[in-house]
């Protein structure tokens, strides 16, 4: 059938239900998991063909590697079978230990998104049930109210004042009204005003709708299939990509160098060319993809339990180089729990009228129902018998004002609250008690001076206007006009307790807390005194109006308070604090948050938010807590360092062995390692590496953010590099000229030197304190234990032969010793000089 947007909004609805075999009751179980398809089903088990061995698959997937089997592959035409089987085998486990690796943190990171994945309600069998968005099928029922996000193309069956923002599809900033009814088949999908669109989201009402279109059938999956968008590089990634790129750029030069003088020297051209290929895996980066992928995964692990959901893993750097946080005070710097104080007529005393029609505005409302509707209904229950709505005016983020039509005894009563400034805007009458009204500028004075003093011991005040209409056919937002303002809805949302040494708490971590709220200045004053914010710089958004980008710029900083923003102004100041130098992370979990946190270098929201600010977010709290956000960024820096010290093992031993190595194959009679050596050398020193995602971070690394700095990386490459390579080549001389070695002696020993060096530098280098100061993970030390005894012993079985080595004697042993260790200090020594010199940008 052709169901195309055209096509299906002009169809009648009964017609448009046979075709997709369902009713008013919706699917059964039965039809909605045979729609699923067979992929969607694996999934549910656990089982991930496709991906497992697509992952595996990419272990292989590098240049050099695919060189390196088909070099194995003429080793064996040439019947050169046992070093071609030691170079698959060594490639196989070195591809398997990687894919184990990867395969894991997938599926851990598989488990943590499915806590927080988007949910639709859906009807099945006449019950409404919550089911992953994903899982929606053509032909379910799904409701949707505001702040849901629409999870597929879908006809409108019933609607109660329904209004959703489609700029994700169309561009269009103003929310569309939406109802039900059938139009032409030739209207194009933005002009469909009976169908709804996935990714696009409710601002406010309600509706109930059929799934047509599912997946890359929707107008939205038809787009993303065309455009093929990836999301905007992280610095992070960009600094591994730098990194890596730098360091490929040297292998090249090398490798091609060291083939042409050893053909030049007429050393055989296969062994010439697996060395220079050997080479190139040793100093290619090529683990830098799975550890850190692994660094992440496991860093996700423990922030999951610290209640911190990652959803998207490379925000976890950003989140550690975090050192600025814009969010709203209510629930983050408050608790949440919106009170109402009273409310006040304008004589200052309590007025139970004003409050009956507050309750009956709340009650009868079916848009977005926001913490303060519920408040309203909480303080007090009245009777409505004998009251009926006949219409609203959802409440919107430019009007800031809801209006419903009420009828009791067949007379239509609108009835209006909101921010009082809007509310006064549609009033020319105040009720000033007892039955009389008078013109509203008489009084206005009266009104701004209990709103300042209201305001003035931080509470929330909204107004309260109504109106008597003539006829209740509809409503228009024309009627908000010429109304009697009745008076004050005074609420309370009091600190959280302990807000100030949280507070307190982020500034020791060098993050820095900027209140970005809605409501008005004097409210927020008085809050961000009790909480040790500085309201002195205090911007409101009528001041940012008029201010250019660039003043902004130099002022944010200096701004701990922005109040009286409008929603599209919070994009604005995220993107000035980015341009001042700052990695700035943006908290929200309302239905106008979704921009900024894409704007945001970390977006974060909890999980009790709209669909729309979870599925922004990069990262979800399980608690909308700053404590709980404190715990994860430690943890998003713990991961990041971690990260960085394969970082700084990849720039000093390996690169220092390899251009050593490079270098001594050029006045050597004979190659220093042959290539299974250096391949073997490569697998085994990054086997304790796979441990480094599970190290222990000392407590100076975590004190303040830390950023991506190629520059310091490329200097300790050239210091450690170059110190790696010094002890190299005195290993050479001793073998050479102290011990006589021969060939096979001179490759042995070197093997081990190398091997169990920069094993060993590992638990040097990871830590700025001494050795001795600085506890590495046990398993860390585990491993790279293993590693040296597995090394020493490898020249003693059976495996010596084929790998090309011998036994050596006890002094050949001592030796070697006796130069990793004067290597390990030496390596502390310009550790220390080291970071006198240089610092990481933080």
């Amino acid at each position: 059938m052709d169901t195309q947007a055209s096509r299906f909004c002009s169809l009648p609805v009964e017609e448009l239900l046979k075709r997709l075999g369902t009713g008013s009751s919706g699917l059964t179980q039965e039809q909605a998991a045979e729609r699923q398809g067979p992929m969607l089903k694996r999934r549910h088990f656990g089982l991930r063909p496709g991906r497992d061995l697509g992952l595996f698959l990419a272990q292989f997937k590098s240049p050099i590697i695919l060189i390196l089997l088909f070099a194995a592959g003429l080793s064996l035409f040439l019947h050169d079978t046992i070093d071609a089987l030691i170079i698959l085998a060594i490639v196989g486990v070195s591809g398997l230990l990687g894919f184990w690796q990867e395969r894991g943190a997938a599926d851990a990171v598989d488990k943590l998104l499915a806590l927080v994945q988007i949910q639709a309600r859906v009807v099945r069998e006449g019950r409404e049930m919550k089911v992953p968005a994903h899982e929606v099928v053509p032909g379910d029922l799904v409701l949707v109210s505001a702040g849901d996000r629409i999870p597929a193309d879908c006809r409108i069956l019933a609607a109660t004042s329904l209004y959703v923002d489609e700029a994700a599809l169309t561009g269009e900033s103003f929310p569309v009204e939406k109802e039900p009814g059938v139009l032409p088949d030739d209207l194009p999908p933005a002009q469909c005003g009976n169908l709804l669109f996935m990714g696009t989201h409710v601002i406010s009402g309600s509706a109930r709708a059929l799934v047509v279109l599912t997946g890359e059938q929707t107008e939205l999956g038809k787009i993303s299939g065309r455009l093929k968008l990836r999301p905007p590089q992280t610095e992070f990634e960009r600094g591994v990509r730098r990194f890596g790129n730098l360091l490929l750029e040297v292998t090249l030069m090398l490798v091609i160098a060291i083939f042409a003088v050893n053909v030049y020297l007429q050393r055989p051209v296969l062994d010439s060319f697996l060395f220079a290929l050997a080479l190139a895996v040793g100093l290619t980066p090529q683990l830098l993809p799975v550890i850190i992928g692994v660094n992440l995964a496991k860093g996700a692990k423990r922030m999951a339990a610290k209640k911190v959901i990652v959803k998207r893993l490379e925000a976890i750097e950003n989140f550690g180089s975090m050192n600025v946080l814009c969010c709203d005070k209510t629930g983050t710097l408050t608790e949440g729990r919106v009170r109402l104080r009273g409310a006040f007529n304008l004589r200052g005393e309590e007025d139970e009228n004003i409050l009956f029609h507050a309750y009956l505005n709340a009650v009868f409302e079916t848009g977005y129902r926001s913490p303060l509707d519920d408040a309203i209904r909480q303080h007090r229950s009245f009777d409505l018998t004998g009251w009926r709505k006949l219409a609203e005016l959802p409440y919107d983020f430019s009007r800031k004002r809801l209006s419903i039509l009420a009828c009791k005894d067949e007379t239509p009563l609108l009835i209006t609250k909101g921010a009082l400034a809007q509310v006064l805007n549609i009033c020319t009458l105040a009720d000033t008690g007892g039955g009389l009204t008078l013109p509203l500028d008489k009084v206005l004075g009266k009104i701004e001076e209990d709103f300042r003093r209201f305001s003035a011991e931080g509470l929330r005040v909204l107004g309260v206007a109504r109106k008597l209409l003539s006829a209740a056919d509809d409503l228009a937002r024309d009627d908000e006009a010429r109304m009697i303002f009745m008076g004050f809805l005074v609420l309370h949302d009091p600190p959280k307790p302990g807000i100030a040494e949280t507070l307190e708490r982020l500034r020791a971590q060098g993050v820095r807390l900027k209140m970005v709220t809605g409501d008005n200045r004097l409210v927020v004053e008085a809050l961000s005194r009790q909480i040790g914010l500085d309201p002195a710089r205090l911007l409101t958004g009528p001041e940012l109006h008029q201010m250019s980008d660039e003043a902004l710029r130099h002022l944010v900083n200096q701004t701990e308070v922005f109040a009286e923003v409008e929603p599209n102004q919070k994009e604005r100041i995220l993107l000035a604090a980015k341009k001042a130098g700052n990695v700035v992370g943006f908290m929200g979990d309302g239905i106008n948050d979704a921009t900024a946190l894409h704007t945001a270098d970390v977006g974060l929201s909890a999980e009790g938010a709209v669909d729309v600010a979870r599925e922004a977010a990069d990262i979800v709290l399980l608690e909308q807590s700053l404590d709980v956000l404190l715990d994860g960024v430690r943890e998003g820096r713990t991961t990041f360092a971690n990260t960085l010290k394969y970082v700084f093992m990849a720039t000093s031993a390996n690169f220092g062995n390899m251009f050593s190595m490079a270098g001594a194959s050029l006045f050597l009679p004979f190659l220093p390692l042959l290539p299974k050596q250096i391949l073997l050398t490569n697998l085994l020193t990054d086997l304790p590496e796979m441990a480094i995602a599970n190290d222990r971070v000392d407590a100076e690394a975590l004190e303040q953010p830390r950023r991506w700095d190629i520059a310091f990386i490329r200097h300790f490459m050239m210091t450690f590099g170059a110190l790696s390579s010094i002890f190299d080549y005195l290993t050479f001389a001793a073998l050479l000229l102290i011990l006589q070695a021969s060939p096979t002696q001179f490759r042995t020993g070197w093997f081990l030197e190398s091997v169990i060096s920069a094993s060993l530098i590992v638990l040097v280098i990871r830590s700025r304190r001494p050795f001795i100061r600085s506890r590495p993970a046990r398993t860390l030390v585990a491993a790279t234990l293993a590693v040296v005894a597995g090394t020493l012993t490898l020249p003693y079985t059976p495996l010596a032969g084929p790998l090309g080595m011998e036994p050596l004697p006890a002094y050949f042993l001592a030796l070697i010793a006796g130069i990793v260790l004067l290597y390990i200090v030496a390596a502390e020594v310009t550790k220390r000089w080291f970071y006198r010199r240089l610092q990481p940008k933080s």
